[in-house]
């Protein structure tokens, strides 16, 4: 696998965020959080997947969740101030995000969105997320991904 920077490694360079590039095999097709924590052998605890959800409004909301929780959506209308949210269909988060399922990074999205972190990111001071594609992750402190995607913490997982 080639030493490409993603966009999400870009932004997380250009603001002088340190971070660490952990790459995994993803020709299995098992890209899935608990599969992922499992391949780089990290606790899943500190895995976080990022999930794309759309309020009544219409507004893009972004949550970063443990890839073992589930995210609470009636929580998560309640933190965003919308009716209700629901998931994005998986054939329009490239066109949202430009990233693709599996890749998605919270940091570097081709919009800024409201992002917002599970508050069990608190208990860490590094955690693990996408780096913007399939194969790739970045470990970095809670506080710089925070910073960079301008998120708040939340309890919003089943």
């Amino acid at each position: 696998m080639g030493k490409e920077k993603t966009n999400a490694m870009r932004v997380l360079d250009q603001n002088m965020i340190p971070y660490h590039v952990i790459t995994y095999d993803s020709e299995d097709g098992k890209i899935d959080g608990i599969s992922v924590a499992q391949k780089i052998g990290k606790d899943p605890q500190l895995v976080y997947k990022t999930l794309v959800t759309q309020g009544k409004s219409g507004n893009i909301y972004v949550f970063v969740i443990p890839v073992e929780s589930e995210l609470d959506l009636k929580k998560a209308a309640q933190i965003t101030g919308e009716k209700n949210v629901a998931l994005v269909p998986m054939k329009e988060i490239q066109k949202l995000t430009g990233y693709i399922r599996g890749g998605c990074s919270p940091i570097g999205m081709i919009k800024h969105y409201p992002t917002f972190i599970d508050a069990s990111a608190c208990q860490f001071e590094h955690i693990i997320v996408s780096g913007g594609k399939i194969g790739v992750l970045i470990e970095l402190r809670v506080k710089d991904l925070q910073s960079v995607t301008e998120a708040t913490f939340h309890e919003m997982v089943k």
